[in-house]
């Protein structure tokens, strides 16, 4: 045991010099240039979403263009865990450089490809298709760039340091943000009244500057010093993704890691990353622009808590930092966003907690509020009811009314009759829907429940601080991850192995939180009811790691296990 740990610290000690000599910026920055992309194509995607919906779904009305181009958009986290296993299965036959260089070229051509796909107006359906296919490239090469990149840079770090050196990588991310919003803006100021008529290609286009600089780190660099042992030793695995998903032991592993580590830090991310945007703007009817900017500096403001948590997970462990993360986050994630309204519209607090709403309707009439593709029509009195009051970001009760009872709205002493749309014409069925909205929102006005929130009234430092508490929280989780799931799985098997369960958690979990989320709001009538969803997920983790998550950040990499 003593020859083996000695072994190990001279191992570490031999691969630190080397990196101190040369080669540890150079290997970070090769690893972490995939995170600006991913980020710079995110935020990209999501800010120019209103402009691909009228290029590329032209042929529907601007609605349902406008869901399925967010539709399209999460196509790219569905394809993850797919790409995690056709590029960690050849990451652990052919290399971690290789295959990264591949899923970076893949990344960046299909990110420059928007840029240069022709509209619907051009190609006609063949549009939204090629954009659809990119998309699912984009998303597929992701799978496989995260794991590749994370195990490349641990496979290159001693022990004690592969915690903050895999935090760059994370911390990387905000690079991507900022750079995207910076060329945003230059592209409208540079195109003026043509930016949405060409000028929004130029973003997507400029990611080829980005490719070449990726292509031209990853070629230089060297295979990572595990991998290398294993080649030479003639210990490749012959067949990664039979020993990774049959074999029972790994299995076992793979369980651990997805509900102990992962399922529980997509949702923390998601909850701190993407959600206080949908639940400022949809929900708490923010401004746009006033959102993002407060989100912004709050993620920049946060981006030194990624190397701090790399320095907290080296010197006390991944466990314990991923189980404080997971308690603190599930004893304030309720409080955060409650607070959040208070701060962000406080007239809309007031009235939630002063005028009582519910809808009296017959419970047979009222359907399952989710609608993912935008393609349900509700037409019950009941349902057409609740998607006004959701839209309006108003929290509800739903009683029980007499069987064939048309809804009525109750807000305080007032009460507005609902519509039942079955059956109406298109004409009819519009002249009462405008009815009934501007009924409704006369009663919402007259009990003081506001249209938008008052720009005066947001108060930017407090839901500021807010934001920081949430992100603090997700670096908590998210820094551990990378290096608690390398160190969980043999080399011979690593990049596969790792790579799953972190990607099904992202796509599958954590990519669709914000639909999941706001469904379930809307189905229970009360705008936080959304958060159970991570909130169970978060708990479930905690429980799991808890009893079977073992401590791993002294374990040698190249040992058999």
């Amino acid at each position: 045991m003593a020859s083996d740990l000695n072994a190990s610290a001279a191992r570490d000690g031999a691969l630190a010099n080397t990196q101190m000599g040369t080669s540890t910026v150079r290997v970070i920055a090769a690893a972490s240039i995939g995170t600006v992309f991913e980020w710079y194509d995110f935020t990209l995607y999501g800010s120019l979403a209103t402009v691909i919906a009228s290029r590329f779904f032209a042929g529907v009305d601007p609605v349902t263009g406008f869901i399925f181009a967010l539709l399209t958009f999460g196509v790219g986290f569905i394809m993850r865990p797919v790409g995690a296993v056709v590029f960690g299965r050849i990451g652990d036959k052919i290399g971690r450089k290789r295959t990264f260089l591949v899923t970076i070229v893949i990344m960046g051509l299909s990110t420059v490809g928007v840029g240069c796909l022709p509209g619907y107006a051009s190609i006609g359906i063949a549009a939204p298709i090629v954009l659809i296919a990119l998309r699912m490239l984009q998303g597929l090469a992701l799978g496989g760039e995260y794991g590749g990149a994370a195990t490349y840079v641990a496979e290159h770090s001693p022990a004690r340091r592969r915690g903050f050196n895999t935090s760059w990588i994370s911390a990387t991310g905000t690079v991507g943000l900022l750079m995207s919003f910076a060329v945003v803006l230059a592209a409208r100021a540079l195109t003026g009244e043509r930016f949405e008529a060409w000028g929004w290609r130029l973003p997507f286009i400029f990611s080829v500057l980005l490719l070449l600089i990726s292509v031209l780190i990853r070629m230089r660099m060297e295979e990572s010093p595990a991998f290398q042992a294993l080649k030479s030793g003639n210990r490749l695995s012959r067949a990664p993704l039979t020993e990774t998903f049959l074999d029972w032991t790994n299995v076992k592993r793979l369980l651990v890691a997805l509900f102990a580590i992962c399922g529980g830090m997509t949702c923390v991310y998601y909850t701190a990353v993407l959600l206080p945007t949908f639940f400022l703007t949809h929900t708490l009817k923010v401004e746009g622009a006033e959102a993002n900017i407060v989100v912004t500096l709050a993620t920049f403001a946060c981006t030194p808590l990624f190397l701090v948590s790399g320095w907290l997970c080296d010197r006390f462990g991944r466990k314990p930092v991923l189980l404080a993360s997971f308690l603190l986050t599930a004893l304030t994630l309720f409080p955060i966003f409650h607070a959040m309204t208070r701060y962000a519209n406080p007239a809309l607090a007031q009235a939630q907690a002063n005028v009582p709403v519910w809808i009296e309707a017959d419970a047979h009439a009222c359907s399952f509020m989710f609608n993912p593709t935008g393609s349900r029509k509700f037409t019950t009195s009941c349902d057409i009811a609740r998607q006004a009051l959701t839209e309006a970001g108003v929290s509800y009760e739903t009683r029980d009314a007499a069987p064939g009872q048309q809804a009525t709205v109750h807000i305080g002493d007032r009460s507005v009759r609902a519509f039942d749309a079955t059956g109406l014409g298109a004409g009819d069925a519009k002249a009462q829907s405008a009815a009934f909205a501007a009924s409704l929102r006369g009663a919402l006005d007259l009990a003081g429940f506001p249209r938008s929130a008052d720009p005066e009234r947001f108060d930017k430092p407090k839901v500021f601080g807010l934001l920081v508490l949430l992100l603090a929280l997700m670096t908590l989780a998210l820094v551990p991850t990378a290096p608690a799931l390398i160190e969980m799985f043999p080399t011979r098997i690593r990049y596969t192995s790792m790579s799953f369960p972190y990607h099904f958690a992202s796509g599958w979990i954590g990519g669709l939180l914000p639909t999941f989320s706001f469904a379930i709001s809307a189905q229970q009538g009360n705008i936080y009811f959304g958060l159970w969803y991570p909130l169970a997920w978060i708990v479930l983790s905690f429980v799991v790691a808890l009893f079977f998550l073992r401590e791993t950040k002294d374990v040698d990499l190249e040992a058999e296990f």
